[in-house]
């Protein structure tokens, strides 16, 4: 039976097996866990079993093909990745130290913002620091802000700015939604539209969690109507191809250079705007790499004079 005196000790034997849990949490498939940290399979099902025996319950249960954690395995496997996390950012900041023109930054963004913005940053920023690398992360604002949050990523770039206490943001820019609709559509000649119009139409909407699918429905909602949803995407491609079908409207930004063959773009009256921040978090220190780019960004987008916004 464990008790508070066996605290340190099993402390110490969980240090060695934290990645293992860490990868064991993210694939639920032992092989492939081992492989990722490059042991062989019983190897680690070893380490497995004998923490599972010091802890004084198993860590997994069969799934399948798979296996899954246990409730104790979960409680150890979150600790393991936080920690895991913590001490893979010490490394790098410890490398960055020595070299700081060799680091890593982990960016996260709005699969949107993969298009032009982020390309085109990276392509600036690279032509001076030739040698920083860069693991780019996408997804729902939701997941990035999570991530984030997390210390997963080290700097994101999302729709609205976050308000969470644990970060921090600065917005970059504003940009312009319109109503995508398709081509041969009754509202396609108009010059604008106001949301009040749109009570009778079928929307196609990112899923739940994407910072445009709330700003679509909180316009719904301000204009007096819950938005009738034919079908949910997670890429504004997919979206606009829906559109372009005659599946739906859709709350989208401008497609450049123009919109694709089959969709027309509405302004809206009153015109809508969304603000696009970059986010970091308040209670971790940057690594200088991170520290570097997150300056870059602000300084390209005018930000350096504007105030950081602590939510």
């Amino acid at each position: 039976m464990v008790n508070q005196f066996d605290e340190p000790r099993l402390t110490a034997e969980l240090a060695p097996a934290a990645a293992l849990l860490r990868a064991l949490k993210r694939t639920s498939n032992l092989t492939r866990a081992a492989a990722e940290l490059g042991v062989p399979q019983p190897t680690a099902s070893r380490r497995l079993a004998a923490l599972g025996a010091a802890v004084g319950a198993p860590l997994t249960v069969s799934a399948g093909r798979g296996i899954r954690l246990t409730r104790v395995g979960h409680l150890l496997a979150d600790a393991a990745e936080r920690a895991v996390d913590a001490l893979e950012h010490g490394v790098r900041r410890a490398r960055e130290e020595i070299d700081p023109e060799s680091g890593h930054v982990v960016l996260g963004f709005l699969h949107l913002l993969g298009r032009s913005l982020v390309p085109g940053l990276l392509r600036d920023f690279r032509a001076d620091h030739p040698r920083t690398r860069f693991s780019l992360v996408q997804g729902s604002r939701r997941s990035i802000v999570d991530r984030l949050t997390s210390g997963a990523i080290d700097l994101a770039l999302v729709a609205p700015p976050p308000e969470e206490a644990a970060l921090e943001a600065t917005v970059l820019t504003e940009q312009e939604l319109f109503l995508a609709v398709p081509a041969d559509h009754r509202l396609a000649s108009r010059p604008n539209v106001r949301m009040s119009e749109l009570a009778d139409e079928v929307f196609v909407m990112l899923e739940h969690g994407y910072g445009l699918r709330q700003i679509t429905d909180d316009l719904c909602a301000a204009a007096g109507f819950t938005p009738t949803v034919a079908f949910e995407g997670q890429e504004s491609d997919t979206v606009r191809g829906l559109v372009a079908a005659g599946l739906g409207v859709a709350l989208l930004p401008a497609f450049e250079p123009h919109p694709p063959s089959g969709v027309v773009e509405i302004p809206l009256a009153p015109r809508v705007t969304r603000k696009i921040g970059l986010a970091w978090p308040a209670d971790r220190p940057l690594s200088p790499a991170v520290a570097t780019f997150r300056q870059f960004v602000r300084r390209r987008a005018g930000a350096d004079g504007s105030q950081s916004s602590h939510a």
